[in-house]
């Protein structure tokens, strides 16, 4: 399957000022992406934001702006934050490269989001939270406040670098299954904590933190779908070899021990 930069869109979260949302559509276009998300922008349209913007005004004639995130995600099968704040719980976390992997890798098969905050505040905890992934832009931590434009800029440069490498076949191999969805990784996570419970490797009584650090590093993986179903048919044989049956009891040969 081919990725499609049309199937990516950038959404800004409550922009306070006019001009930064036609610098956002001028980085845009320059980079090859072409839909662009608003919700309850302060002032739009704006003759500012037309001047700011230096010719790319179809990006601007084309913006769709709603009145809640949710409606500007709902379509995405691929939610990605971007944040400079650390969190007190752990969350995926990705940069750059990492992030435009990711969405470029999706991109073949649903819709991606990648959402920026208001330019004062970001993005708050609450909007995170609907996010799969957030994406960090390492900075110079004595100045760390990016203008809203530079970095949509920095974003949807990798994006279009990792794009072309794609259509181009530098990463055929990487190309060849869809990233897994989160249904489907949801359900292998399910699958494995059973699994590692009826053999006596997980605890449920004290789990400590064993379950989350292995989200961690199966999130790190980027499991694609083909991925995951080899998981999953491991840890199928796992359980015919214990004496498991599927709903996770002990079979007859555990039994006679």
């Amino acid at each position: 399957m081919t990725p499609d930069l049309n199937r990516i869109r950038i959404v800004l979260v409550n922009p306070s000022h006019a001009g930064n949302i036609g610098a956002v559509a001028r980085v845009m276009k320059n980079m090859g992406l072409t839909r662009l998300y608003l919700v309850n922008p302060k002032q739009f349209p704006d003759q500012q934001a037309v001047a700011r913007s230096a010719g790319a005004n179809d990006i601007l004639d084309n913006a769709v702006v709603v009145d809640s995130l949710d409606e500007a995600i709902s379509e995405a099968r691929l939610v990605i934050g971007t944040s400079t704040r650390a969190r007190r719980l752990s969350w995926p976390a990705l940069d750059p490269v990492k992030c435009a992997s990711k969405a470029i890798s999706e991109s073949c098969a649903g819709n991606v989001a990648i959402i920026f905050g208001n330019e004062r505040t970001g993005l708050t905890n609450e909007q995170l939270d609907k996010c799969q992934f957030f994406v960090t832009i390492p900075v110079d931590p004595d100045f760390p406040s990016l203008n809203l434009a530079a970095a949509v800029q920095i974003i949807v440069y990798e994006l279009h670098k990792t794009y072309l490498n794609s259509v181009q076949g530098a990463n055929h191999d990487d190309q060849e299954s869809t990233l897994a969805s989160q249904f489907e990784i949801q359900g292998f996570f399910k699958h494995l904590e059973k699994v590692l419970i009826e053999i006596d490797f997980l605890n449920p009584v004290t789990p400590k933190k064993l379950m989350r650090r292995l989200y961690r590093l199966f999130h790190r993986a980027q499991l694609q779908e083909k991925e995951v179903n080899i998981l999953r048919g491991m840890l199928t044989s796992i359980e015919k070899v214990a004496g498991l049956n599927p709903q996770g009891a002990r079979g007859k040969k555990h039994k006679q021990k």
